[in-house]
């Protein structure tokens, strides 16, 4: 049987955690990069819901991980792959606690078994809400050239950031056939927007006149591993190759820099997965975000 280990210190999660996200640096991407952001707490400490979960088999060993670290409502769990005791157990000890848990998101079947214990402790039901998948990029396929320029953004840019990243939310919901708002991504605060920008995460692709026409985001590398996101061109400015340009070069930098590349889509968005399939980016897990209804 498995055992659960929590814990609200992002340093003793990584310290017990570390060797086994760093073996599959790539699946679990979204852990590592939410464990290694800097955080601060007002004086009370971190939310009641937020922790780190480390999973041991019966002999010790680390065999999964997870989260729930999400600052706004229903603060989702995340869960990397695990035994299904695992997955089940964490449903359990949630409830027990009196954990009030509405979403899971993870890879699968470790999210689908939590989510079903979760509803069938609380007699509701699980459902899925999106359909995720991660993708590595092999042989970098470079798109057919169009004019402009990669350009890192400055804190000058803020405000434009700002309206962009918030567009990107609500059109990838629209483009998925879902209505605005209930994907998966939070809206980052100013600050938080700002802290990226001096950490070099966010480029503009600038087209022949200098006018800013598309935005490309990454993470930095953690275990070797960047993540492109976030990736929008407002509509008016859409259908001209320029997200394709700046994908393909933030994936080339980083690449030449030694970092593996890896971005998520959404199933539903058959858009976005043929422009990165024709950029070489492949197909590595499927995830999902399952919500609890009752």
């Amino acid at each position: 049987m498995s055992t659960l280990q929590f814990t609200t210190d992002a340093a003793e999660f990584l310290a017990a955690a570390g060797d086994h996200l760093a073996a599959d640096p790539v699946i679990s991407t979204v852990v590592t990069v939410n464990a290694h952001r800097p955080r601060t707490w007002p004086s009370g400490g971190p939310p009641r819901h937020f922790w780190w979960l480390v999973v041991r088999d019966a002999a010790g060993a680390v065999v999964g991980a997870g989260m729930r670290s999400a600052p706004e409502p229903p603060h989702p769990l995340f869960l990397l792959p695990m035994p299904d005791d695992a997955a089940v157990a964490v449903a359990r000890a949630l409830h027990e606690r009196g954990e009030e848990t509405l979403a899971v998101h993870g890879a699968l079947p470790a999210a689908r078994r939590c989510a079903g214990e979760l509803a069938r402790l609380t007699g509701g039901r699980a459902e899925v809400r999106i359909h995720t998948r991660l993708h590595e990029l092999g042989d970098l396929v470079a798109p057919p050239p169009v004019p402009g320029r990669l350009a890192a953004v400055t804190g000058e840019d803020i405000d434009l950031v700002e309206r962009w990243v918030e567009a990107f939310l609500g059109d990838a919901d629209e483009q998925a056939g879902r209505p605005r708002g209930t994907g998966v991504h939070v809206m980052p605060d100013r600050a938080e927007l700002l802290r990226r920008i001096g950490e070099g995460q966010y480029w503009f692709w600038l087209d022949g006149t200098g006018t800013p026409v598309s935005l490309t985001g990454a993470t930095p590398p953690v275990y070797g591993v960047a993540r492109v996101a976030p990736v929008y061109t407002p509509p008016e400015l859409r259908g001209h190759g320029w997200a394709s340009n700046a994908v393909a070069e933030v994936s080339r930098r980083l690449r030449a820099a030694g970092a593996r590349v890896c971005l998520f889509t959404d199933q539903a968005n058959p858009t976005s997965n043929k422009i990165y399939a024709a950029l070489g980016y492949r197909p590595v897990v499927d995830m999902a975000n399952y919500v609890i209804l009752r």
